[in-house]
């Protein structure tokens, strides 16, 4: 969040980039970035504006019937309010005009994950005299980085997860041998079980799918199309959580095969594990150097693989997504070169998922799933003994 703490970081940050200020801006939630780091609190139903200046002290504009919702804004930096349009926009004006600012913008939506200001409001900003630039890598350093506590709460969810799914699989294949074989609504309903006993907490899912099913990457099981766990079938789960208290969000995904597995499952199993170990052997190397790396080379890096196989065409989805401090699917920069133009670094602090698949409809679906936080000089595998050979059980 920005602070007085912060400042002096983030108008190095904006010096570095060749501009003269951040431009923050929020309308009813459209932009969470901006509205996280101006620690807006309570309901605001008008336009507010920060601008950040390389030099200088901060300056919010704001609505004069919203004045309450600034409780976080030091009292020492400037707050000019406005209530006409015209006054908006001689505010603005008069803090950005010659200038070049940053905004949450991506010149042609490469990243949609970023692009939160609307169209009608960059040409507002433009008609002020200014000129908009992308603000990708200020909010990978400053909003989508976690902190020592993030990082705790997230390993602390992570192994929980790890074990949580292991024991799942282990019952899958107990009961699919029995009796009494679980649906695969019955099984994320004892993973949901399992979470709240330790504490965790999720918003939906986890995706349990076996067979055919799991060639659909967001499947979700329900009681009213049940689908029986068997045996000589590949079973995937994937399940995501954080503590109950509002932790960081871990995600991984488990595969398992209901005794023993064809050479055609284990072709793929191997394809997609490779593939994620390609990119984490690249994203090891760069990190331990020092070096940061572009999300989409990471993706490329996992791709290759997977088309080396001969399996492209069935990789339909990216490699990996953000993961920052607030969100599951964050704001940072995530693992694309497919479905986005993913140019943002990897750089210190930032969190991601490296989830490559296979999906053959009507057949066959694996995927496997990590998460890495990246510090100086290192990259972070979560959670600690992660999935190396498909489960048999």
């Amino acid at each position: 969040m920005l602070s007085p703490e912060s400042l002096a970081d983030v108008q190095r940050a904006l010096a570095a980039a060749g501009v003269d200020g951040w431009l923050l801006y929020d309308f009813r939630g459209l932009n969470p970035i901006a509205s996280g780091l101006m620690r807006l609190d309570g309901m605001t139903t008008r336009r507010v504006f920060a601008w950040v200046p390389t030099r200088g002290k901060p300056v919010a504009i704001t609505h004069a019937i919203e004045q309450t919702q600034w409780k976080h804004w030091p009292t020492d930096w400037t707050r000019e309010i406005y209530a006409s349009w015209k006054s908006l926009e001689s505010l603005l004006a008069k803090h950005i005009k010659g200038k070049r600012v940053a905004m949450e913008y991506s010149a042609g939506d490469a990243v949609p994950y970023l692009d939160r200001v609307p169209a009608g409001v960059i040409e507002m900003v433009r008609e002020a005299g200014a000129t908009v630039v992308s603000s990708g890598e200020l909010v990978s350093r400053f909003y989508a980085t976690w902190n020592a506590e993030n990082i705790a709460s997230h390993l602390r969810s992570a192994e929980i997860i790890a074990s949580v799914a292991k024991d799942a699989m282990e019952l899958a294949g107990e009961r699919a041998r029995g009796k009494e074989p679980l649906a695969e609504h019955e099984l994320m309903g004892w993973i949901l079980d399992n979470f709240k006993k330790h504490g965790l907490t999720t918003d939906h899912g986890p995706n349990v799918s076996v067979g055919a099913n799991a060639a659909n990457p967001h499947y979700e099981p329900s009681a009213d199309a049940p689908k029986v766990i068997k045996p000589g079938e590949i079973l995937l789960i994937d399940l995501w959580a954080r503590e109950a208290d509002g932790g960081v969000w871990a995600d991984q995904t488990w595969m398992a095969s209901l005794g023993k597995p064809s050479a055609d499952a284990l072709e793929i199993w191997n394809a997609v594990k490779d593939a994620r170990d390609a990119a984490i052997a690249l994203v090891l190397q760069k990190a331990k150097a020092g070096v940061a790396i572009k999300g989409a080379d990471v993706d490329d890096a996992a791709r290759q693989v997977i088309d080396s196989r001969g399996f492209g065409e069935n990789f339909t989805h990216r490699t990996g997504h953000s993961i920052d401090s607030r969100e599951l699917h964050g704001s940072g920069p995530h693992l694309d070169n497919l479905e986005t133009r993913e140019e943002r670094l990897l750089v210190p602090g930032v969190a991601f998922s490296i989830e490559p698949g296979i999906y053959i409809p009507g057949k066959i679906g694996m995927r496997t799933e990590v998460n890495v936080y990246i510090t100086p000089g290192e990259a972070v595998v979560t959670p600690r003994e992660y999935q190396k050979e498909l489960m048999i059980v």
